[in-house]
C-alpha cells in the first residue's frame, strides 16, 4: 500500500484550523478557556499555525482528573488550544487511518459507533452457536510507542508528521515508552488504529468471518467451541509478540443463546437488553443531572445537552419501559 504524503502542510491551513476550532468548541462554549481563546481568536489561530509550521507545538499541558463511569479511569484533558490542534491533525489524518480499518472495527469511525457494533454482534450471534469475548488488560496504558510509530510509518511517509506524533507520545508515559492518555482525541484514534494490525491478522491470516471489535473489546464467533479455543491460544501469542499486549483474565467462552455482555448491553440472537450495571449507571446519572438542574448549577439547555446522549445510549437496547419507570420514580420530565 502506498504511504500517504504531503499532509503536514495541510494541517496548518487556516480553513482547517477554523474547522478544528468548530469541532473543539462543541458543548464547551461557556468554558473560561474557550471564551479566552475566542476573545483573541485570530491571534490564537495564527499562534497555533506558527507552532505547527515551525514544528514546535505547545503540547502536554494536561489537566488530570478521575471519573467513575462505571470503572475508575484517569482522564488526561489537554488545554483547549491543544484540543484544536488535535482536531486539525485528525481532520487530515483520519481518512488515512480509516482506509486501513476493516469493516467490523467500530470505534472512532464515522458511520460506525456502538449501536452498529451491537447490531453486528447480534447478526453474528444469530448465525453462530459460540462466542469468545475478550478485551485488553490496561489497554491505553499498555500501548507501545515504538510499535505504534512503526505502524504509523507504514501508513504515513512524511517525517514532519511522524515527528509530530512522536512529540505527542513523549508528553505522556505510564512507564518508559508506553501509554496513551485517555481523553486525548489523537490518542483515541491511534489506539483504535493500533489494533488494526490485529484485525487484519484475524481476517486475513486466521480467516475468521465472525468478528467484531469496538476499541479493545472484541468478540469472535464460531459454530465450534474447540475452534475458538484454538483461536484464543493463537491470538494471545500474536497480541504479546506483535503488539506487546496482554488479555484481561475475564475471558468469556459461552453459548450465544445465553447472551453476550458487550458495551453495557447483553446481546441475544433475538434481542438486546441493558446490563444491570448500565441500568444502575443510568439511574445514578439521572439523579445527578436532576440535582444539578434543581440547584441551579445547570440551565435547562445544560440539562438537555447531558440528557440526550444518556438516553441515546439506552436506545441501543430494549429499554423504553425501564426508562419510563426511572423517570416516574425520580420525577424527571421526559
Amino acid at each position: 500500500m502506498k504511504r500517504a504524503n504531503h499532509l503536514y502542510d495541510r494541517i496548518s491551513i487556516h480553513e482547517n484550523l477554523h474547522e478544528a476550532f468548530k469541532k473543539a468548541v462543541k458543548g464547551k462554549q461557556t468554558k473560561k478557556e474557550v471564551i479566552a481563546f475566542q476573545n483573541h481568536f485570530d491571534a490564537n489561530i495564527q499562534k497555533l499555525r506558527d507552532q505547527i509550521v515551525s514544528e514546535k507545538p505547545d503540547i502536554g499541558n494536561y489537566h488530570y482528573f478521575v471519573v467513575r463511569d462505571p470503572k475508575v479511569r484517569s482522564i488526561c484533558a489537554a488545554s483547549f488550544q491543544e484540543r484544536v490542534m488535535h482536531h486539525a491533525v485528525m481532520n487530515i489524518c483520519e481518512p488515512v487511518l480509516d482506509s486501513y480499518a476493516i469493516f467490523d472495527s467500530y470505534a472512532c469511525r464515522k458511520g460506525k459507533g456502538n449501536r452498529k457494533s451491537l447490531a453486528r454482534a447480534q447478526q453474528f450471534a444469530r448465525k453462530n452457536i459460540w462466542y469468545l469475548k475478550l478485551d485488553i488488560r490496561k489497554y491505553f496504558d499498555s500501548i507501545d510507542h515504538s510499535i505504534l510509530m512503526t505502524l504509523l510509518a507504514r501508513r504515513f511517509k512524511e517525517k514532519k508528521l511522524l515527528n509530530l506524533f512522536q512529540k505527542v507520545f513523549d508528553t505522556y508515559h505510564t512507564r518508559m515508552g508506553r501509554g496513551l492518555p485517555i481523553g486525548n482525541l489523537i490518542s483515541q484514534h491511534l489506539a483504535n488504529f493500533y489494533l488494526g494490525a490485529f484485525d487484519h491478522w484475524i481476517k486475513e491470516v486466521r480467516k475468521i468471518n465472525g468478528y467484531v471489535r469496538y476499541m479493545d473489546d472484541f468478540i469472535l464467533f464460531s459454530n465450534e467451541k474447540a475452534a475458538l479455543k484454538i483461536e484464543l491460544e493463537a491470538l494471545t501469542f500474536f497480541l504479546k509478540q506483535q503488539l506487546n499486549l496482554e488479555l484481561k483474565k475475564n475471558i468469556q467462552l459461552n453459548s450465544t443463546i445465553r447472551g453476550i455482555p458487550f458495551l453495557g448491553f447483553r446481546v441475544y440472537p433475538a434481542h438486546i437488553h441493558l446490563l444491570a450495571s448500565s441500568k444502575k449507571r443510568f439511574s445514578k446519572k439521572l439523579r445527578e443531572y436532576q440535582e444539578n438542574y434543581i440547584k441551579g448549577r445547570w440551565s435547562e439547555s445544560d440539562l438537555n445537552r447531558h440528557m440526550e446522549p444518556l438516553i441515546s445510549f439506552t436506545d441501543a437496547g430494549e429499554s423504553r419501559s425501564f426508562r419510563r419507570m426511572v423517570f416516574n420514580r425520580f420525577g424527571v420530565l421526559s
